[in-house]
């Protein structure tokens, strides 16, 4: 079962933005990884956690839809290049200072290398 998970310090990022503290960092891309299964059972992020269990690449959003006023959806697409006969089971949006905010665990999505993955994370208040 797939598992979305805000992380600690995206929500730190985000309440110090509210009380004009910082600025808050735009999330600016993507990243995939395949560790987050273990015995055919998902792993489910924790909050705590700052990286993804074992990253693999890192790519720009290819683009951002408002949903509605609580939610956005940021997409990024992998090119048939890119992780190829790979088992990608964890990914995560990241902000402008690297830092990942969001973290998503799902079971295995193989990808082949004559094909484009697609991969959508919704953002919601």
């Amino acid at each position: 079962m797939a598992a979305t998970i805000i992380t600690t310090i995206g929500k730190s990022k985000t309440l110090r933005a509210r009380a004009g503290i910082i600025t808050l960092p735009r999330i600016i891309g993507m990243a995939f990884g395949d560790g987050a299964v273990r015995n055919d059972t998902v792993i489910v992020p924790s909050a705590d956690d700052n990286i993804l269990k074992h990253e693999l690449i890192r790519k720009p959003v290819d683009g951002v839809e408002i949903i509605h006023d609580t939610r956005v959806r940021y997409i990024c697409t992998l090119g048939k290049d890119e992780l190829a006969y790979q088992a990608i089971n964890e990914c995560g949006l990241y902000d402008a200072d690297g830092d990942l905010v969001c973290i998503k665990s799902f079971p295995n999505q193989c990808k082949d290398d004559d094909m484009e993955m697609q991969f959508r994370i919704d953002d919601l208040y």
